[in-house]
């Protein structure tokens, strides 16, 4: 009987045994001296392989992080140069101020003058006469009719008074022209310039060459040429009337008619230093007839 009762408990002890199973043989049998080394060959040269690989890895990010160290370094420096066209002028000069304040008083008052810019203007019912006014400023016209008048002149004193006048309307008009095209600014509206404009190449509105113009011929002829006084009162008013017309049809502000005046009286001085006798003149207009002659 002791003997069964062994023989079942060595049983019931080997179906307890977890190492006795079939899958768990294996970590009954005696460890091998060979595995350990041959199992640490091979975890080294995996870690050799992995190494070349994580330093690379590590490598590129240091590179990154020192670029970007390097991106906010200029960061910091660079805030202090600006842009010029980013910087606005938090205080302005008085003469800054002064001049945008004048610039928009100039352009407001233009405005309101225009009242004959256009035909549904306030008074564009009277553009057809400002504009027959405005005719009479035109360089291109004044030329001709110099030109004209000196072919019919026969007198010394007439031919001289006619060949300075020419000169002068030219010295008006190459100016005004210059200066223009170096200011290039536009009028109060902005509109086209006309046939006559390009030809008396006045497409630009300062200074304003009607001004100047009639300006410099009122005053020469206010000075050569023996006037009773209301005609002298006419020729001021016609004057002031031609550079008020050009502002009246929206093509000049006042500052160009004010600064148009001012050249064409400067153009008039200019004229009177350098004035031509008349046998200068007698000489010129021989050389003109002739080369005329040769020409045609």
């Amino acid at each position: 009987m002791p003997s069964s009762s062994n023989s079942v408990r060595s049983r019931t002890r080997d179906r307890n045994n977890v190492l006795g199973r079939p899958e768990f043989m294996s970590l009954n049998q005696p460890m091998r001296t060979g595995a350990p080394a041959a199992e640490n060959r091979a975890s080294s040269r995996r870690l050799s392989a992995i190494k070349p690989q994580t330093s690379q890895s590590n490598e590129e990010p240091a590179d990154t992080a020192g670029v970007n160290n390097n991106n906010k370094d200029k960061d910091k420096k660079e805030p202090g140069k600006m842009p010029e066209e980013d910087c606005m002028l938090l205080n302005p000069s008085f003469k800054g101020i002064a001049m945008n304040a004048l610039l928009a008083i100039d352009i407001s008052l233009s405005k309101r003058m225009g009242v004959c810019a256009y035909t549904s203007s306030s008074w564009g019912g009277c553009r057809s006469m400002v504009a027959l006014l405005e005719l009479t400023g035109f360089g291109i016209t004044w030329i001709i009719g110099t030109i004209v008048c000196l072919t019919r002149s026969n007198t010394l004193a007439g031919q001289e008074v006619l060949v300075n006048l020419l000169l002068a309307l030219l010295l008006d008009v190459l100016t005004i022209a210059g200066v223009q095209r170096l200011v290039k600014r536009r009028g109060p509206w902005e509109m086209t310039p006309g046939f006559l404009d390009y030809v008396s190449m006045d497409m630009y509105s300062f200074p304003a060459a009607h001004a100047s113009r009639a300006a410099m011929v009122s005053k020469f002829l206010l000075s050569h040429l023996v006037l009773a006084v209301p005609l002298r009162i006419l020729l001021v008013l016609w004057a002031f009337l031609v550079g008020v017309s050009r502002v009246m049809l929206g093509k000049h502000h006042l500052t160009d008619m004010v600064c148009g005046f001012v050249l064409g009286l400067l153009h008039f001085s200019l004229m009177e230093n350098v004035w031509l006798s008349s046998g200068t003149c007698q000489t010129l207009i021989s050389i003109s007839t002739f080369s005329w002659g040769a020409f045609s």
